[in-house]
């Protein structure tokens, strides 16, 4: 028989939503374990400036908000694990996480795994990853110094990102699917500051992306409003269409999510799981914003404080279980 460590509170996730929970938990000397599969900081750490987050009149790098996030964190006591959590399961008002390295127990769990990059699943996409195809311009723009570049999407993240990227790149071709940018007129202004560097081409479809000897060499699209095939040479690709929640290991854990895979909440940040809450881009209806995200954060970690307050005065569960 091995005793078990039971944790308070695990969150899952080391983005804004977590970081901003553990601040609140930690520093109440609730015992706070943050688990993180890839970089702490999240979306925000890969994000190349970050320019409307309360308290930085001039903004901030991304990558240094979140180092700056996660200081304050451990600064109270919370604590990390590289590590990727599999499956969740609960019983008898306790929560096993199954990880490679074993399996975890907590009173309560926030999940606060965010969401990525979502792929628009075209012939070569998946051929060139990493080798031409990318979805991080802060990761890889430095690799195309004096290239031509080719940007997919049309949404905020695809404009700012390819303003970015013309520190870097000779030449950008931004394809976009519809018939103009859904970005915000701010940054629609702000990329008119770009167009000796930039070309937008509307209604046009990317259909393929094409290489040789391992590299990208061009674009294959169609000009939706003839219809006609259209091709941009391009020494890179750069993916913006949007983002994908991060919960597929919530499959079987009871925990409901929406037509879009994004998990359900009440009020109270609880999902449908007594015990599991929810905060930041991968919650259902989420602003998809660092400041909604951290603000979600200390309001779930209020939340989970009053649980556990109530699962102590209950008796629910014994700091130690046996397996």
């Amino acid at each position: 028989m091995v005793n078990k460590t039971v944790h308070d509170l695990i969150i899952v996730g080391a983005g804004p939503a977590a970081l901003s929970a553990a601040i609140y938990t930690a520093r109440e000397d609730i015992d706070t374990l943050l688990i993180e599969k890839g970089a702490i900081g999240g979306l925000a750490a890969v994000t190349d400036w970050v320019d409307n987050y309360p308290g930085f009149a001039k903004g901030i790098a991304g990558l240094d908000l979140s180092e700056e996030m996660r200081k304050q964190t451990e600064r109270f006591g919370a604590k990390f694990e590289l590590d990727e959590v599999l499956k969740i399961s609960s019983e008898d008002g306790l929560h096993k996480l199954k990880m490679h390295s074993g399996d975890v127990y907590a009173k309560a769990v926030l999940i606060a795994t965010g969401s990525d990059y979502r792929k628009i699943g075209v012939p070569g996409e998946a051929e060139f990853y990493a080798r031409g195809v990318h979805y991080c311009a802060t990761c890889d723009g430095a690799f195309y110094r004096g290239k031509k570049l080719v940007i997919v999407g049309g949404g905020n993240s695809a404009v700012q990102e390819s303003m970015f990227l013309t520190k870097f790149a000779s030449f950008l071709d931004i394809l976009v699917r519809g018939p103009k940018f859904r970005a915000s007129d701010v940054l629609q202004h702000e990329l008119e500051k770009h167009k000796d560097k930039i070309t937008a081409h509307f209604n046009t479809s990317t259909d393929e992306i094409v290489g040789e000897n391992g590299h990208v060499t061009k674009v294959v699209g169609t000009d939706k409003t003839t219809g006609q095939k259209v091709e941009f040479l391009a020494d890179g690709v750069f993916v913006f269409v949007g983002l994908d929640p991060n919960s597929g290991f919530l499959a079987g854990s009871g925990v409901e999510l929406d037509e879009h895979k994004f998990v359900k909440s009440d009020v109270h940040s609880m999902t449908t799981v007594p015990g599991i809450f929810v905060a930041g881009d991968v919650r259902s209806g989420a602003t998809m914003q660092i400041a909604s995200a951290s603000g979600e954060g200390a309001t779930a970690a209020l939340m989970i404080r009053e649980y556990l307050n109530e699962m102590n005065k209950e008796g629910t569960a014994s700091v130690k279980i046996e397996q």
